[in-house]
């Protein structure tokens, strides 16, 4: 399957402000590029890249006053396969995880598990662990919030999407995040692309969250916005939460004056 991502962002600025981008696909994906994969801006502008230790691609620069438009256009291809199910995938004591996969079991900045603990245990607690608990708090996120682009606030944490109810794709992959993290299921949080291939097409394409859990000595893609498997995910990026993969940070004052994204299935 060929699919073809791409974005327009732009800024203004009333001064020269950096910025941090997590634009590029995921290097897990470098292999699937069909076409390059590069970010122009309008002005151009010096861009400098490093990958972080998720194995994000983060590019810095420098936003000049005035307009500046962040862009691109690729084609990457894709299985064309939904997200796999793994009903026998185990759920492995906390003492015989990899060293690497601890920090995805901490409270971070939007999984505060300090507060959703006690919940937690009380609704999943007698669920058998594997992936079948890991399912189960996949279908309480999922119902637990209402979709709404009017609900979305960069601030909202799990503890607060869980009590008002309200939220976007953010909300309940860091809801589901936390509900796991609190069941000793390590879970980390995704970003990228999801088209509507295979699905109904309902508004304006934007960019998705979702979340991965360790289980049986890897990891699953699991999504609560959708509960349900879905074809043609392009990882951007991952880390504890929004804060590891936010597409962008601003270090100064700017307004977000246009955003579009595209994802759509190209022939053959």
């Amino acid at each position: 399957m060929r699919i073809r991502c791409g974005y327009e962002i732009t800024y203004e600025c009333p001064r020269p402000t950096p910025m941090l981008a997590l634009l590029n696909v995921h290097s897990s994906r470098y292999q699937n590029l069909e076409t390059p994969d590069l970010i122009r801006t309008d002005p151009q502008l010096a861009v400098i890249q490093y990958h972080d230790g998720f194995a994000n691609l983060c590019s810095r620069f420098v936003l000049p006053a005035g307009r500046t438009v962040i862009s691109s256009d690729f084609v990457v291809r894709d299985s064309g396969e939904p997200d796999p199910i793994c009903e026998d995938a185990i759920q492995h004591p906390v003492e015989h995880l990899p060293n690497e996969v601890i920090v995805f079991l901490l409270a971070s900045r939007y999984c505060e598990t300090e507060h959703l603990s006690n919940l937690a245990w009380s609704l999943f607690g007698d669920i058998p662990p594997g992936w079948g608990r890991a399912q189960a708090i996949v279908k309480y996120a999922h119902e637990r919030i209402k979709f709404g682009y009017e609900h979305a606030r960069p601030t909202k944490t799990a503890f607060e999407a869980h009590e008002e109810r309200l939220g976007v794709c953010r909300d309940y992959a860091h809801l589901a995040i936390t509900l796991c993290r609190c069941m000793n299921i390590p879970a980390r949080y995704c970003t990228g692309y999801l088209p509507d291939i295979g699905v109904p097409v309902v508004g304006e394409m934007d960019f998705s969250a979702w979340f991965e859990v360790y289980l049986g000595n890897g990891w699953h893609i699991l999504d609560a916005r959708h509960n349900k498997p879905r074809v043609g995910r392009i990882l951007m990026a991952r880390g504890r939460d929004a804060t590891d993969a936010a597409i962008t940070t601003c270090f100064g004052p700017n307004t977000l004056a246009g955003f579009k994204v595209l994802g759509e299935q190209l022939p053959g």
